[in-house]
């Protein structure tokens, strides 16, 4: 027992001095072995910072390469809206590749209308090892059952345009603010039956499809500014019939309300797509211009014609390389295991079905008419110049100081 006592003591006394040597040589010498690794830090960015030349793009590349896996992203078709293919697609590729991913660590595809094409896409980029899928749905039902299959498999994902209602409730939204959206449309609804002498306005209201929540809030946001007027009898609502983004249907669906009641002489219409069907009929009916209100959105070539010609009142320009980057950026968070700065994830979006708030990035949308088209599409490249203002378009460009 004694000898176990003075054993304990002096094994106390070398650890004692062991201690107090390292004490004191750690004052003098700096220590060769790292203890501790200092995780890199995660880059603060604003989702009010994207520019057209893709430059904040580049501050994420120490992001891109901490990251694991593939980023998919499914886009819904080529039909709806000619921006997926002119711009959505593109631009992503253009974002991911600024940011430094290589091909293979993103992939994008069309469904091109097919809700079983998108699901067959999603399960492909899944079994391919993608830690992030960017989904653009063609219906809520069909987006929620691929995005559950996705987080099942522990994918990360994002609802890229179309909020996904009863989607995960641990995902992202990327859109533009769509209320906003719907408020400009109704506002230059008011200022071209002004500006065009439209003595009593008899207003047909064709709405987008209903299953989508986006045509959902840009109707909450054009009535908000129209329905005042309908209830002080300054304008009349004439109808509003099912809505579409399908521009045949919304051809043939005008063409029925234009026959039915013929003092219609003014129209609010979703997007570039579905004005244009309805200028169509217009023109077939010997509408001349600056005469019959027609409003859109995704600042299309055929809806900016229209605006020049005098057929269409404008069109919300949503820059889409703005949300292009913002959704690549958010999925390159994601993708390395970081939380994504409030000043990127700067708005929530209520999912009625979730009873749920998202966590979103919304970017700015612009209302443009022929007095600003130089200064944005034109401006930003959205358009060519050359292509805007070919054939019947050319004086009207010249006036608008497009060149």
């Amino acid at each position: 027992m004694g000898t176990g006592r003075k054993s304990l003591a002096l094994t106390s006394a070398v650890l004692s001095l062991g201690l107090v040597a390292s004490a004191c040589s750690s004052s003098t010498t700096p220590s060769t072995t790292p203890t501790s690794t200092t995780p890199a830090a995660v880059p603060q960015i604003n989702a009010g910072d994207f520019t057209a030349d893709f430059a904040l793009m580049k501050e994420l590349t120490g992001l891109a390469s901490q990251g694991k896996g593939m980023i998919g992203v499914l886009l819904p078709d080529t039909t709806t809206s000619t921006r997926y293919v002119q711009y959505d697609a593109p631009y992503l590729k253009q974002a991911f590749e600024a940011a430094g991913l290589s091909a293979d660590k993103f992939k994008i595809d069309n469904a091109n209308g097919s809700a079983a094409t998108m699901q067959t896409q999603a399960e492909a980029d899944i079994n391919a090892g993608a830690s992030v899928l960017l989904v653009d749905p063609l219906d809520p039902g069909s987006g929620a059952a691929i995005e559950a299959k996705a987080v099942a498999a522990g994918v990360k994902v994002i609802d890229y345009d179309r909020l996904v209602t009863g989607g995960p409730a641990d995902r992202y939204y990327v859109s533009f603010d769509n209320v906003k959206v719907g408020s400009l449309i109704g506002e230059g609804e008011v200022a071209c039956i002004t500006a065009w002498n439209v003595a009593k306005p008899n207003i047909l209201i064709m709405n987008g499809d209903p299953s989508d929540n986006n045509a959902k809030l840009f109707a909450q946001g054009y009535h908000s500014v129209v329905d005042p007027k309908f209830a002080d009898k300054s304008y009349v609502k004439v109808g509003e019939p099912a809505g579409t983004w399908t521009p045949s249907v919304a051809a043939t669906t005008f063409e029925q309300q234009f026959t039915a009641h013929p003092n219609i002489n003014a129209v609010i219409t979703p997007n570039d797509d579905n004005a244009n069907a309805v200028i169509s009929v217009l023109k077939k009916n010997n509408i001349p211009a600056k005469k019959f209100p027609t409003t859109g959105q995704d600042a299309s070539l055929p809806g900016l014609q229209n605006i020049l010609t005098g057929y269409q009142c404008g069109t919300v320009y949503k820059p889409i390389y703005l949300e292009a980057q913002a959704a690549a950026a958010l999925a390159l968070y994601l993708r390395a295991g970081a939380t994504p700065p409030a000043t990127l994830a700067n708005a929530t979006t209520a999912d009625t079905v979730l009873n749920k708030d998202i966590k979103s990035v919304y970017t700015t949308p612009v209302w443009v008419t022929s007095e600003n088209m130089a200064a944005t599409v034109v401006k930003d490249g959205a358009v060519k110049a050359a292509e805007l203002c070919a054939g019947a378009t050319a004086s009207a460009c010249a006036t608008a100081g497009i060149k």
